[in-house]
């Protein structure tokens, strides 16, 4: 299963659960009220303040996360196209007998890095895949290299050699970031505060005479369709929210390069 088929999952549990919590708050609060009326309500709005604030927090503090990560990526795919781009026109400097073989490979190159991500959310096409990117790297930058010492010219060590070390760069920080998440503790966390948060909400209706199911079910919604949203932004390659249309930018650069 895909992480937003867990996140799902997960949420249809803060759903389920979170009604039954708030009835579970409000028969304890018909209990305290029938043994003590005056003092059922004392002294409880700090404890619902704590909770409900530090809940708001935690919802904040994640989901501003999982969109700073997200624009992160979306970043990281244009630096990618740029670094591409970049070492891909600086082939004109070296030798013309060398040009056409490293423009295929660099054609080659870009097709992979694009099928990478069409491939998710197969992770083992994906890591094979990934595999055959860093194969045609090494042979870019061999060509390169060779290609350089043919020329005997520096202005082409200088600026050709620096721009592929920045494209084989951005391929290290783009996999990297797609491994970066908040820990599931942190996930776990949100759950039991927002069930904590329907127990006390369910003891403070306990003084009507009858259930407010509106309440009750916008609530439980809200909350759960709040959980599965940052998750879905946390993996922007497997749910709704996809960073995928920033790959346009590479597939107009292999296109440029036909």
């Amino acid at each position: 299963m895909t992480p937003t088929t867990y996140g799902l999952i997960f949420a249809l549990a803060v759903f389920l659960g979170m009604p039954l919590f708030l009835e579970a708050g409000r028969r304890i609060g018909f209990r305290r009220l029938e043994k003590d009326s005056e003092g059922a309500r004392q002294g409880f709005g700090v404890v619902d303040g704590a909770v409900f604030g530090l809940l708001g927090l935690l919802i904040a503090f994640t989901f501003s996360g999982a969109a700073a990560r997200f624009d992160e990526r979306r970043q990281l795919i244009i630096e990618e196209a740029n670094d591409i781009g970049t070492a891909y026109l600086r082939i004109d400097l070296l030798p013309e007998s060398a040009q056409p073989r490293l423009r295929e490979l660099f054609r080659q190159y870009l097709d992979s890095r694009l099928e990478i991500y069409r491939k998710l959310p197969d992770l083992e096409a994906a890591k094979a895949e990934l595999a055959r990117s860093i194969k045609l790297q090494n042979e870019i930058w061999t060509a390169a290299i060779a290609a350089c010492r043919e020329s005997g010219s520096a202005p082409s060590h200088m600026l050709l050699l620096p721009a592929l070390n920045q494209m084989i760069d951005i391929t290290t920080t783009r996999t990297e970031v797609t491994k970066i998440h908040p820990p599931v503790i942190i996930f776990f966390m949100l759950a039991i505060l927002s069930l904590a948060s329907a127990l006390l909400a369910g003891y403070s209706m306990a003084g009507g005479k009858s259930r407010s199911w509106i309440h009750i079910m916008v609530f439980s919604a809200v909350m759960a369709i709040t959980v599965y949203v940052i998750i879905d932004i946390e993996y922007p390659r497997f749910g709704i929210i996809r960073v995928g249309g920033a790959d346009r930018v590479l597939e107009e650069l292999r296109e440029s390069m036909k």
